[in-house]
């Protein structure tokens, strides 16, 4: 299975290279790649659709080893970082860094969602984890979906009051990853792959926690130290994330679970295949989104929203529903 996986994120970064509002053979495609080629077909290679497929692959990634950890971690299969709020966090301090001290620049965006995403990331646990019973998947997720309605009327209310201050955001607040190059990547690049590290480190011990945390901490794990490694995993990625695309959803949902549909519950093998497969939606979501109304786009996080909500339905109604 997994050299079939392989083959597929190979074949949508072909497509996502050839596919575009310009209509260039796929000759000319496969020359431009090469020296001597016409400067005009390099340019819309090299200086946009290569970028723009290498954020896809490095947002997809980052969504999905998040959502893998969440669910892992709190042994909710149902957990991923826009229902539990993350993505909104991180959306909310972006756009009020925008509306309040007028941060317009990557750089300070990048902060800004990291900040949001970690303190979403703490105050949905620690409201899942309040009262009788300690950790309930049920309490984290109606926080997050709570939280998230809450800080998304914010974000819509700011953005109405200020409008020209927020004409750069349209496409970010739906997710995208249009115009997005190495000026945008480069500086969130660090940050995702200390995420994509973290994440490793923590993986053999998540098998441990999903029997429970008093027989994990028997067979020997630091599970608050696991929870530390993970939430900041959690922030790093699906911040940086958020500050480069802004907030898309679902794709943090589904890939764990087709993940573990193939692997089992291990969760070293589900990371690898959630690593393969999360880019491979995100491209695949984004080709979708420039092919159904060409030559204009559709963001890729409407496309990701229409894929995933009918997923999320079937999810909900599995009575285990690839329980942890």
């Amino acid at each position: 299975m997994l050299p079939i996986v392989v083959i597929g994120l190979a074949a949508l970064v072909v497509l996502s290279v050839a596919i575009g509002a310009k209509s260039i053979p796929i000759s000319d495609v496969l020359e431009a790649l090469g020296p001597g080629s016409d400067p005009n077909n390099a340019h819309v290679i090299w200086g946009l659709r290569v970028p723009r497929t290498v954020v896809g692959l490095c947002v997809g990634v980052a969504l999905g080893v998040s959502g893998a950890l969440i669910q892992a971690l709190t042994r909710n299969p149902l957990a991923d970082p826009g229902i539990l709020g993350v993505n909104a966090g991180a959306s909310f301090f972006v756009a009020l860094g925008v509306a309040v001290f007028g941060v317009t620049t990557i750089n300070g965006q990048v902060w800004l969602a990291f900040a949001g995403a970690l303190v979403v990331t703490v105050a949905v646990y620690l409201v899942g984890s309040a009262g009788r019973g300690g950790t309930d998947p049920a309490k984290l997720t109606l926080a997050g979906v709570a939280l998230s309605a809450v800080l998304s009327g914010l974000v819509s209310a700011m953005t109405l009051l200020d409008p020209k201050a927020f004409n750069e955001m349209r496409y970010w607040n739906v997710g995208s990853i249009v115009n997005r190059g190495w000026d945008v990547l480069v500086p969130v690049l660090p940050f995702l792959g200390a995420g994509l590290v973290l994440a490793v480190i923590a993986a053999s011990s998540l098998n441990a926690i999903a029997l429970g945390d008093d027989l994990a901490r028997s067979l020997g794990t630091n599970v608050a130290l696991v929870r530390v490694l993970v939430v900041l995993a959690v922030t790093l990625l699906a911040g940086g994330a958020t500050a480069v695309a802004g907030p898309i959803g679902f794709i943090g949902l589904m890939i764990p679970h087709i993940a573990r549909w193939i692997t089992g519950p291990d969760q070293r093998w589900i990371l690898l295949y959630t690593i393969l497969l999360a880019p491979s939606l995100m491209l695949a979501s984004d080709i979708v989104g420039r092919i159904v109304q060409w030559p204009a786009e559709f963001p890729v996080g409407i496309v990701t929203s229409f894929i995933g909500a009918p997923v999320l339905i079937v999810l909900v109604r599995r009575k285990k529903a690839s329980a942890l």
